[in-house]
């Protein structure tokens, strides 16, 4: 949530970042009137208990000296029904300024271009994307041809956009997880595997879930949600928690992730691109206000690092306000080259949410000017069904066989994955 004292005493920064946005100011305003009148209710409340014990001061002073103590007393017998009636709108009040409160999105940075994703602006290109002599194919063929990848199965036992990884892939995929795991260790971060269900309470304490609701499933029956990806996990760590953030806390989530990836139906149904479950290490961080930017630029970094390592051609490029999420308040997307669709697809995000999750969580730190609440970061290192889809169409060899990364070759036992000959 971003700051009430912000909405309060300048609604005006609020609304032109909804504008930008291109979100509708009305919620804005209206969350001014309920905080107002919100405010109102609370007064009448505390002037109401206030009253209620001074009464009982005045009735005990009146006995004393011998007056008539019937007029206050028929007052305090009004107190207690006006104080109930008084209550129930404070808190229906209250609930309702609340509910819109988590909604209003995070104030987008005055650094990032205005408009929609037309105007996501590049920042930079890491290598050239290869022209082969061959007709490429995509990486769900390839995967297919070399029975790596059974989709139809996974089809007929789950649903669509789920999959079986077979074979060599299997083995592809836990050696781009621990290459990642070693190289973020390396950096500092504690590794962690966190729970794949949340409560409601703890997941809404990372994003605001009436606009995530149909994104993310629901465990029937039950006070649970799978997790979309650990940094919602990880922010709940030091929920409600003052910690010590003189050093940043760099935390990094192993983990499945579970997407409904609704609204985006018959768009990436093949292969392993756009799928329900996957794998994917997060970085997280804990810091100051004051040293934000500082860890954004080391996380996007450290993801830039591992890109370069894999050998893929990538871009890095700054996400437009009306092309960020409600939560960032500045996203860079790391893209990948897909030789197959001749363009660059998402593999990940960096984004700088400031204080807005840890204002939900209630996770704060202590300095000269007392509690105050941390700024949380979060960057994919890697999701690895993604990262595997790009590096297969990028080192895919003219007869059907797929080189591995070198980076790759100690994790995985093999430099390449060769086709089957057949008997």
């Amino acid at each position: 949530m971003i700051d009430i004292n912000l909405i309060r005493e300048k609604p005006e920064i609020v609304r032109e970042s909804q504008k930008k946005r291109n979100m509708d100011v009305k919620d804005v305003d209206k969350l001014v009137s309920l905080d107002k009148e919100w405010r109102n209710l609370k007064k009448e409340v505390d002037d109401l208990r206030a009253r209620r014990n001074k009464l009982s001061e005045e009735i005990s002073q009146a006995k004393k000296q011998g007056k008539s103590i019937q007029n206050l007393i028929e007052e305090a017998r009004e107190i207690p029904k006006k104080l109930e009636d008084k209550e129930k709108f404070l808190t229906k009040t209250g609930e309702e300024r609340d509910s819109l409160w988590r909604e209003i999105p995070n104030i987008v940075d005055k650094s990032i271009p205005v408009g929609g994703p037309s105007k996501n602006k590049i920042l930079k290109v890491y290598g050239k994307p290869s022209k082969p002599k061959f007709q490429v194919k995509d990486h769900a063929d390839l995967l297919e041809n070399l029975d790596l990848l059974d989709t139809k199965k996974a089809a007929e036992v789950s649903s669509s956009r789920f999959y079986f990884l077979k074979g060599d892939l299997v083995k592809l995929n836990y050696a781009l997880i621990n290459f990642v795991l070693d190289f973020i260790r390396k950096k500092g971060f504690t590794l962690i595997q966190p729970p794949f269900m949340l409560r409601r309470d703890v997941l809404a304490g990372a994003l605001p879930l009436g606009t995530f609701a149909d994104t993310i499933y629901k465990i029937d029956g039950e006070d649970l949600y799978l997790i979309g990806t650990s940094e919602h996990a990880l922010n709940s760590y030091y929920m409600n928690e003052i910690v010590d953030v003189e050093k940043p806390i760099r935390l990094s989530g192993m983990s499945s992730c579970f997407r409904k990836e609704a609204g985006t139906h018959g768009k990436d149904e093949k292969g392993i691109f756009r799928v329900h479950q996957f794998e994917k290490i997060e970085q997280f961080v804990f810091c100051k206000p004051e040293d934000s930017w500082k860890e954004f630029d080391f996380i996007l970094g450290n993801t830039v690092d591992i890109f370069k390592q894999l050998g893929i051609p990538f871009r890095t490029i700054v996400l437009s306000t009306g092309d960020t999420g409600r939560v960032p308040v500045k996203t860079v997307d790391i893209e990948g080259w897909f030789p197959s669709q001749k363009c660059f697809r998402e593999l990940g995000s960096c984004s700088n949410c400031t204080d807005y999750q840890a204002r939900r969580s209630n996770i704060k730190y202590q300095d000269k000017e007392g509690l105050k609440f941390v700024n949380t970061l979060n960057n994919t290192a890697v999701a690895t069904e993604r990262m595997l889809a790009c590096i297969v169409e990028n080192y895919q060899q003219k007869d059907g066989s797929i080189k591995i990364p070198k980076v790759l070759w100690k994790y995985a036992g093999f430099k390449e994955i060769k086709v089957k000959k057949k008997s």
